[in-house]
């Protein structure tokens, strides 16, 4: 894929003619994309986002947007020859990533910092700037691909499913995939890397960032201690047949879902996290079996099948409920009265229903969009309860 033609991009004009931004975050996978762009003859711009402090990030090699990211991203674009700016997203970047990460938690859900970065500084905040720099698109290094539908430009995974980064990408909306371009989407992660080092990229062996970018040591509860100061109440561990089993010092501590840390024992089989209840600070446990879900709904759903929203009568798809789960059969509902609302009936229960991850749909290598796992409140969650209604129903084209 890396012998492309002029109209690698699918733009009208020539390369030369064609101002292309890239998100450089002094990765190996944006750097290639600058350097490959630049050497089709594109007139490219370099933007890297500061998004928090990072004077203390500077020495972590397993995060993204640090200050040595910044570093290595000035340094690259000085050795192919295209500016570089550095763009301050640090309050926003707050705001709509972080404070909304904090509150999640808070608020019993397990978030995606990945995904909302995305949707908000990355392809809402750098596409504009990008636009505001003349740009005719925005490149990122994202394993995905843009292919283009008989209906527009369509999001479909990667061509190696191990780098695959669609789920992170289900936000993604019509308008911006006009205009945002993913050069990498055709090639495998070994390919990217030789081509860094044909290019000369003093970062083409560096590691991939494996860490929450604001969240260096994996400590992601001190974090949230330090946005919320008063967010770590106290409360009961309660089995799901009522029983009292201990205290717990605070709900940001735990996710639906989470077998170890629970701080209680002496039960006959091993005990998840069922459900929280962030409004009592109550922590609800129980078997495994107890966590099983086959229907549950969705918020924020962005849509990117025929028409506006999920067909009401319902869609045959696969979802992903975790970025690195396999997609499973499914049905989804589109709502009457929410454009951005969903039902989503699994063709069989699931352990891995976790409110606040996304739900991203699949038809087929297809990303027809996703939302946001609702948290519920009095839902039962014992098998025998469960409707077991068919993935199959309601099947339409998309």
């Amino acid at each position: 894929m890396s012998n492309v033609s002029p109209n690698s991009l699918g733009l009208e004009k020539t390369p030369q003619e064609t101002r292309v931004v890239v998100a450089m975050s002094g990765g190996v996978d944006s750097s290639v994309v600058a350097a490959l762009l630049k050497s089709q003859g594109y007139d490219v711009v370099g933007l890297t986002m500061q998004l928090y402090d990072h004077g203390a990030a500077t020495a972590k090699s397993k995060t993204c947007c640090a200050g040595q990211d910044i570093y290595d991203a000035r340094r690259v674009s000085d050795l192919i020859g295209i500016p570089h700016y550095v763009v301050d997203y640090e309050t926003t970047f707050k705001a709509d990533v972080m404070d909304r990460f904090a509150d999640g938690y808070i608020h019993g859900e397990t978030p995606v910092p990945c995904v909302l970065c995305n949707q908000t500084v990355k392809f809402r905040d750098l596409l504009k700037a990008a636009k505001d720099l003349g740009a005719d698109a925005l490149a990122t290094g994202h394993y995905v691909q843009r292919l283009e539908g008989e209906a527009g430009p369509e999001l479909h995974r990667a061509y190696e499913d191990d780098r695959d980064q669609s789920y992170f990408l289900f936000t993604t909306t019509r308008d911006q995939l006009d205009f945002v371009r993913f050069p990498l989407g055709g090639m495998g992660k070994r390919e990217t890397r030789e081509l860094g080092e044909k290019f000369g990229l003093h970062v083409a062996a560096k590691p991939d960032s494996q860490d929450i970018c604001f969240v260096p040591n994996g400590d992601y509860a001190s974090v949230i201690r330090r946005l919320r100061p008063d967010a770590a109440i106290g409360g009961e561990i309660v089995h799901v047949d009522g029983r009292v089993l201990g205290r717990h010092e605070g709900v940001i501590h735990f996710t639906v879902g989470q077998r170890k840390g629970l701080g209680v024992g002496g039960e006959a089989e091993p005990l998840y996290v069922v459900r929280i209840e962030p409004e009592a600070a109550r922590i609800i446990a129980g078997p495994k079996e107890a966590l099983l879900r086959q229907s549950f709904r969705l918020h924020g759903v962005n849509w990117l099948g025929a028409g506006t929203k999920p067909p009401e009568e319902g869609i045959a798809v696969h979802v992903k409920l975790r970025n690195t789960h396999k997609p499973i059969a499914a049905t989804i509902f589109g709502e009457a009265t929410d454009r951005t609302g969903a039902r989503v009936v699994l063709a069989e229960p699931e352990a891995a229903v976790t409110p606040g991850q996304a739900c991203v749909f699949y038809d087929g290598l297809r990303v027809l969009g996703g939302g946001w796992i609702a948290r519920e409140t009095n839902v039962t969650h014992q098998p025998h309860n469960l409707r077991r209604q068919s993935a199959a129903a309601g099947q339409v084209s998309v």
